[in-house]
């Protein structure tokens, strides 16, 4: 599909004399034509920040809609903005099917005073357009149209039935159903899947389960089923992105954290469930970042690529397992991939259930949270004294009183190897809870 935009963008770079880009309507680069001019002007920060990072920043985005280019319906002129990196005008072709936007052909505009392409020229550039719109929408289509085999091959179990869901999904993908793919989870996810999503082979929202660990009986799941989209049962949202190489999953986290702030406008909630209202909402509030989406509960997980099928279903737990991290330690998210997860790579795969160990009950009460905390930092820092006392911002003496409270609470020798280790999991586990 790839080659054929490639085709399409460089037969209106002939037709208008000029290299042309094509981005999708999230400004996201899917194709561009070459460039053979010395002229400094005919690549500026804009231009070449799209080409190099594959997508435009929202201020870019925002500066080009500004114009009108999402109602538009022929070319639409943009003046050069020098302020905003903009040092050359452009030509804006919407890329439109059936009167809805498909995305944005772009081309850098002749200097004043020097003849633009004319109007028949421009007339058979937007014939062309339009037969992009054709394909984007067809590929969009086409993964909307197999959510229900996507979403089959996720809640079908182990065993023949699992294997009969990933053969149809085969199917329905073709030839790219042997390619290298990334599973994606973003949970929670309200409503029902986007149209589209960049990059995206198929989407399916996974609904919200039952019960909660192996073997829960959620919707779809069958015996042995693996885990869930969370430990709360919230739905997520599942992704299947295709990818031309390991190295192409890096640009399609971009498309992965604009996810994030759509599922969190669209709960309104800001950590404390569903239904909340979203700080700072209302009329004229800024746009949720990907970053303020985490912070009210919204995260992603993206697992190892695999290519082919056959490992699909173990990828969609690594990325459940990668998206709950996420939300239980911060500094991994807000799209966390599952290779960089570490120790919740082992701990989001055991059972669900809140964590009742006998040693940590009483030290996961509210009223023993700082001192779980203290014990948190104390593991995390290997057991050194130095570098806990001073995470804490605290006397080492202050350091050595809790621990001996930790040590009464639990009944734990926190000398022993194996008593460190039931304690720093045990804590771990509750994060994820």
């Amino acid at each position: 599909m790839k080659g054929d935009y490639q085709d399409l963008v460089d037969e209106i770079s002939a037709l208008l004399g000029a290299p042309a880009t094509l981005e999708n309507r999230d400004f996201r680069l899917i194709a561009f034509g070459a460039h053979d001019s010395d002229d400094d002007l005919a690549m500026d920060p804009v231009r070449t920040r799209s080409i190099l990072t594959r997508q435009s920043t929202a201020d870019v985005r925002s500066w080009f809609e500004g114009f009108g280019i999402a109602r538009a319906t022929g070319p639409v002129r943009i003046p050069a903005a020098p302020e905003a990196g903009v040092f050359r005008g452009r030509i804006c072709l919407p890329v439109r099917y059936r009167g809805i936007v498909q995305g944005y052909v772009w081309l850098l505009d002749q200097e004043p005073g020097r003849p633009g392409p004319g109007p028949a020229a421009l007339d058979a550039a937007m014939e062309v357009a339009q037969r992009i719109g054709v394909l984007l929408a067809e590929e969009a289509k086409a993964g909307a149209d197999l959510s229900r085999e996507f979403l089959a091959v996720l809640t079908a179990g182990r065993g023949w039935q699992q294997d009969m869901a990933v053969a149809a999904l085969r199917v329905a993908l073709g030839a790219g159903g042997d390619g290298l793919h990334a599973a994606v989870c973003v949970t929670p996810w309200p409503g029902e899947a986007p149209a589209s999503v960049p990059g995206a082979a198929a989407v399916c929202v996974v609904p919200r389960r039952v019960g909660s660990g192996p073997g829960s009986a959620g919707p779809g799941t069958g015996a042995g089923a693996g885990p869930g989209p969370d430990t709360a049962g919230e739905p997520a949202l599942a992704v299947l992105l295709r990818l031309r190489s390991t190295d192409a999953l890096t640009p399609a986290l971009a498309a992965v954290a604009r996810l994030l702030p759509r599922a969190a406008e669209a709960t309104g909630t800001d950590g404390k469930g569903a239904g909340a209202p979203a700080a700072g909402g209302g009329a004229g509030a800024p746009a949720v970042t990907a970053a303020t989406a985490a912070a009210r509960g919204v995260t992603a997980g993206v697992a190892d690529p695999v290519r082919g099928l056959a490992e699909l279903p173990a990828a969609w737990e690594q990325a459940v397992a990668a998206a709950r991290a996420a939300a239980a330690q911060p500094r991994l998210g807000p799209v966390a991939q599952w290779s960089a997860i570490g120790p919740y790579r082992m701990l989001a795969s055991l059972a669900a259930d809140p964590v009742d160990d006998p040693a940590a009950r009483t030290l996961l009460t509210p009223a023993n949270r700082e001192l779980a905390r203290t014990a948190e930092v104390f593991l995390d820092c290997a057991g050194q004294a130095g570098r806990a006392a001073a995470a804490l911002g605290i006397h080492r003496q202050t350091l050595y009183y809790r621990l001996g409270r930790v040590e009464q609470l639990t009944g734990l020798d926190l000398d022993e190897g194996e008593d460190r280790l039931l304690l720093h999991m045990a804590l771990k586990a509750a994060r994820l809870t």
